[in-house]
């Protein structure tokens, strides 16, 4: 059944209704027949669930397991102070969590948002009467009344209209106003004009519906349904993480389990072994990794919020990096959201002034201390010709606009004078004019400057404006009946375009630089899309425009082998139509960003890769369906969005190569207790000094680089390229970390040798020379490591090109360890937990020189690296 197509008989008879409404009987079993009049929010994972996941992923696993074995090593063997190792990794566990999840809630509310969207009240009538009811009693068969300002609260056919004028642009992505009537209409229900859909806005005028479709079976709550079951794709970021946990969680009981059977065969007992081995793992294993990545996305969301890209969910500021294809809507997003007149063509100058008095006078616009309030087109049309001069007329009557006819009429006193006032589309009105103004005079249309009128119309239609045709009539008396529209006089044509943002054109440039390809997905018309399309020079030739219908009928595969072409647009489309383009897409292997503001982009928002939603002209729903927002509703903010994208990625490489080199001259030490027999050069406890101390805020300034100048001239990185790969490690383990570790046994043997020690002797745990060796230890950790920090600061550019003092954060670092280690090494309260004592001014000046050659020997492997 199509309601669109129904006579106002049979729509009544069809829905069991009347022009009195239905009784309130009827409506009561009506409603326990369909329910509420609301957008139910469909299934999804408890709360307590999804806090619980963020307990429950690898790495988090990875902590808990470490934790675990602290614990059980303090029960088997008490008194080394593993417990507050337990404990500290418990807390990093638990500060994570909780600070991911608030972040990212608010992801998960598009559902709610669109149930706000509902007005509260709606006037119904009922067995002849009006009521005032709340929009959820609504129910089918409801006669409902609209009034201008009134948001409608269900879908429904149009029976009584006069002029009601509905804005759809928030269903259809359409910045247009559509007037309705009562009159059947035979096609397709988003282009009706008989009907009004559910949260849609009443412009102007009244009218009368009968509801047919409520709560979720609403154009609305379809969307509704679409958004809540789509099926989000797990980021990048969260795979590579995972896969960092993995490799690391590998070496780590790798390397447990080979020393423990290595202590096993060098005769040491069981559980000694067991400890040791733990002690291998807990060395092993990053415990600064997840609060580091997790502060560095919140602090590159900060940055792009800075440039006016709210985050709302954390991976995707690393998701941008990897962006190779951005689907953007056009309305509110490569526009201004504005319909404007961009050109007014009349025969001549001395037409001018007539055409733009027929714009203004001739036209329904509300002008209030507020501004000028209307439907979108007239308000272009006014603004237009107020600009051009005063005018004034008292209107005597008018033919309103109707969509057969697509025109309207009014009649006006002008100086005493009578004229028809006439504006519409070109083809309506032009077959209606006999004469034109030229040269001050009235003169006859004849056959050669019709075809000139016919062919100006063709052009201006091919650049995409709407052309409003502009044409009068002076009477000479009132007429006895309807306003006469026959005979009039041409004055000019007004093309209207909704014009593009202006930062719009460079952002595309950008993108292309950048490798970053985009497509417009837009519910407008092919013909304007393709004119700002090629005005903003997203495309170049000839344009592909693919409409919603053929999308629906046309086969997968070939709707593959299209999104393959340049210049390609996609128009009129339905929000089912997006998803699936962008599903295609995905499917083939592109990363996709997408842009919207309406409730149509909803459920592509959710489905791509980074969903990316207008801050000020968006609604509610896109915003919160939406990963980024953009608080300047600026297509050029994305592009910024994307850069720090990029650079965050390279940042958390920059910063694991960062934490993991400290974890071989973590390692290092345990091999030589159980190769050697010597004294533990290295607690556990000064383990944890480094991993959640002295490494975490250098670590996090890394994170705080600024993007190299090239970032957006490269390419976006291929979808299968690692965080993780095996030149990082190859770096950060056997170039870095080996270095750092000869730096901590050096000053660890340098402290023996100066204290009397001899390779055969023991030392007890608490004695002044073997607490003060490990703190020697430690301290050429911290030593170098604040040289790991500059030259961590990109894998391929001189610390001199960067400048030491250009990121202002690693001083800040560096200056934050520095008191970390005054605060272990000389004080009574670091000496306690840490298990420290303090060193003289000849160990530091020992380790400076392996500070200065770790940086001159990274210095030479960057040069040959750029070399290459």
């Amino acid at each position: 059944m199509k309601i669109q197509a129904l006579s106002h008989d049979e729509v009544f008879s069809t829905l069991l209704s009347s022009p009195g409404g239905i009784t309130a009987d009827e409506a009561a079993r009506r409603r326990g027949e369909y329910g509420l009049n609301e957008i139910r929010e469909t299934h999804g994972r408890p709360m307590i669930l999804r806090l619980a996941a963020q307990f429950t992923h690898f790495l988090a696993l990875l902590l808990w397991f470490a934790a675990g074995l602290c614990f059980l090593s303090e029960y088997l063997h008490p008194g080394e102070g593993l417990v507050r190792l337990g404990i500290a990794i418990l807390a990093v566990i638990f500060i994570n969590a909780i600070f991911t999840f608030i972040q990212e809630y608010r992801t998960e509310k598009a559902i709610e948002e669109l149930r706000k969207m509902l007005p509260f009240r709606v006037a119904v009538v009922r067995n002849g009467a009006e009521l005032d009811l709340d929009a959820t009693e609504v129910v089918p068969g409801d006669l409902v009344l609209l009034r201008e300002g009134d948001k409608v609260p269900a879908d429904a056919r149009v029976v009584e209209s006069s002029r009601l004028t509905v804005n759809n642009s928030l269903l259809t992505g359409e910045s247009d106003s559509r007037l309705l009537t009562g009159a059947p209409f035979e096609g397709e229900l988003l282009d009706s004009s008989n009907l009004v859909f559910a949260g849609t806005l009443v412009v102007s005028g009244s009218g009368r519906a009968v509801v047919h479709a409520t709560g979720m079976a609403t154009e609305f709550g379809k969307i509704a349904q679409i958004t809540g079951k789509v099926v989000e794709e797990i980021s990048p970021l969260h795979v590579e993480i995972t896969r960092v946990s993995r490799i690391v969680a590998i070496i780590a009981v790798a390397c447990g389990t080979a020393f423990f059977l290595i202590g096993g065969l060098a005769g040491r007992g069981f559980w000694d072994n067991f400890l040791f081995a733990i002690g291998v793992i807990i060395a092993t294993v990053p415990e600064g990794l997840l609060p580091t990545v997790t502060l560095s996305l919140a602090m590159g969301s900060k940055r792009m919020a800075r440039r006016n890209a709210l985050v709302k969910n954390l991976n995707a500021v690393a998701a941008l990096g990897t962006v190779d294809l951005i689907c953007t809507d056009k309305t509110g997003t490569l526009t201004q959201n504005l319909m404007t007149v961009k050109t007014l063509w009349t025969p001549d100058e001395s037409a001018t002034a007539m055409a733009c008095t027929v714009a203004r006078l001739c036209n329904n616009v509300t002008v209030t201390p507020d501004g000028i309030k209307g439907d979108p087109t007239e308000t272009a049309l006014y603004s237009y010709a107020a600009l051009q001069g005063e005018v004034t007329g008292e209107r005597l009557g008018e033919t309103p606009f109707d969509a057969d006819r697509k025109r309207m009429a009014t009649l006006h006193r002008i100086d005493g004078k009578l004229f028809v006032l006439v504006k519409g589309a070109g083809e309506s009105v032009l077959p209606l004019c006999t004469s034109l103004s030229r040269d001050g005079s009235i003169i006859p249309l004849v056959t050669d400057v019709t075809a000139e009128l016919s062919d100006r119309l063709k052009s201006m239609a091919s650049e995409g404006l709407r052309v409003i045709a502009l044409a009068f009539r002076e009477l000479n008396e009132l007429p006895a009946g309807e306003i006469p529209e026959e005979g009039l006089v041409f004055a000019g044509f007004m093309g209207l375009l909704d014009p593009p943002r202006p930062e719009v054109s460079q952002a595309l440039k950008d993108c292309r630089s950048a490798g970053i390809r985009v497509i417009m997905i837009t519910g407008d018309a092919g013909l304007t899309a393709a004119a700002i399309a090629r005005e903003i020079g997203l495309i170049s030739g000839d344009p592909v425009i693919i409409e919603g219908r053929e999308c629906v009928s046309m086969p997968d595969e070939r709707l593959r082998e299209e999104l393959k072409k340049e210049n390609l647009i996609f128009a009129r489309m339905s929000p089912q139509n997006k998803m699936h383009v962008v599903t295609l897409l995905i499917e083939g292997g592109h990363r996709v960003a997408v842009t919207g503001d309406g409730v149509n982009d909803a459920p592509m928002l959710k489905k791509a890769h980074v969903g990316i939603a207008m801050g000020l002209s968006g609604t509610s729903v896109a915003r919160e369906a939406a990963d980024i927002v953009l608080l300047d509703d600026n297509f050029a903010s994305i592009v910024h969005a994307i850069e720090e994208g990029r650079a965050v990625f390279e940042n958390i490489r920059n910063f694991i190569t960062y934490i993991f080199a400290s974890n071989i001259p973590e390692l290092i030490p345990y091999i030589g207790y159980i190769l050697f027999g010597i004294p533990l050069p290295l607690t556990i406890m000064q383990i944890l000094a480094v991993d959640l101390g002295t490494d975490m805020f250098p670590a996090l300034a890394l994170g705080s680089e600024k993007p190299s100048p090239d970032i957006m001239q490269r390419p976006p990185r291929p979808k299968d390229e690692h965080l993780l790969t095996r030149s990082i490690l190859l770096r950060a383990y056997l170039y870095l970390g080996l270095w750092e570790a000869c730096a901590g046994m050096a000053a660890y043997f340098y402290v023996l040798q100066r204290g009397g020690w001899s390779w055969s002797q023991s030392l007890a745990p608490g004695s002044e020379l073997y607490l003060q060796a490990t703190t020697a230890c430690l301290a050429g950790i911290i030593a170098t490591q604040i040289a790991n920090v500059f030259a961590c600061r990109s894998s391929h550019v001189s610390i001199f090109t960067l400048g030491f003092f250009s990121n202002r954060l690693v001083l800040a670092g560096v200056f934050s360890e520095l008191l970390l280690a005054a605060f272990i090494i000389y004080t009574p309260l670091g000496n306690s937990l840490f298990a420290s004592a303090p060193i003289g001014i000849n160990v530091w000046l020992l380790l400076i020189p392996f500070a200065v050659m770790l940086l001159a020997i990274d210095e030479t492997r960057k040069y040959f690296v750029r070399r290459i």
